[in-house]
């Protein structure tokens, strides 16, 4: 009987000791694929810090010195309401932001289009669509937009205004 009772526990030792190792394998292989996917997953999201990006960036413009083309100072009489005595009138004075300098080369000849698409949409304008930051901003995003479909395949990047005054 003695004998049984030893045979029995060498056999559950024997048991266990598989067992044991196994859930240390698992245990290990665990840890090991949670920190896989850890360093991967910040391998993957990292994002550059502020100084990097500002390094790039500054790197680029460097390369493509930004253009600044001058146009015409325009006087432009605008739509009135029936209720007013006299016509309102328009002095605008604005610069073109191009990205190269190629780019503003290839825009220069087309200026006089650039001023009559200005004047055409201008011309219909009310003060009241110029009256706050809303509505210089609306001026400033539709005259960008009008200035790209006069010179595409060259790109202007802003209109910036030097002088607008409104009577």
């Amino acid at each position: 009987m003695a004998k049984k009772a030893k045979k029995e526990e060498e056999g559950a030792a024997g048991e266990e000791a598989p067992k044991s190792k196994k859930k240390l394998f698992i245990i290990i292989g665990g840890v090991v694929l949670l920190a896989a996917a850890g360093g991967g997953g910040w391998f993957f999201l990292k994002k550059p810090s502020p100084e990097q990006v500002a390094a790039a960036e500054a790197a680029a413009k460097a390369k493509n010195p930004i253009a600044f083309l001058d146009m015409k100072d325009m006087m432009i009489s605008m739509s009135s309401s029936g209720q007013q005595d006299r016509q309102p009138v328009m002095k605008i004075k604005v610069v073109l932001e191009i990205a190269d300098a190629k780019a503003a080369d290839q825009v220069k000849p087309l200026l006089p289009r650039i001023e009559d698409a200005f004047q055409v949409f201008m011309r219909e304008l009310r003060p009241s669509d110029l009256e706050g930051s809303a509505g210089m901003y609306r001026l400033k995003e539709e005259l960008l937009r009008r200035v790209n479909l006069t010179v595409y395949p060259a790109k202007v990047d802003a209109v910036l205004f030097k002088e607008l005054l409104v009577q």
